[in-house]
């Protein structure tokens, strides 16, 4: 079971941060199409590339991980 957390982590973890990294054009044009702000998009960004930063750690070090993996999905439901 710890190898699937484990996994679920590291996978969560690099999609965000490639998504929100390697793709950000893509994330740009997005926000633009709803309608949001320059400013949201940062704050959300930084909050998704922390939370996964955080994720990621917890495979090795004792961080909070529950409450990144929380936020994390509460980000993610607000999307929809």
């Amino acid at each position: 079971m710890e190898n699937i957390s484990f996994l679920a982590q590291l996978v969560v973890a690099l999609s965000i941060i490639i998504v929100w990294v390697f793709r950000y054009d893509n994330i740009v044009s997005e926000f633009k199409h709803y309608g949001l702000s320059d400013m949201t998009r940062n704050i959300v960004g930084a909050s998704k590339i922390i939370l996964a930063t955080i994720l990621a750690l917890g495979c090795w070090y004792e961080v909070p991980v529950v409450l990144a993996s929380l936020s994390m999905a509460f980000l993610m439901i607000c999307a929809q």
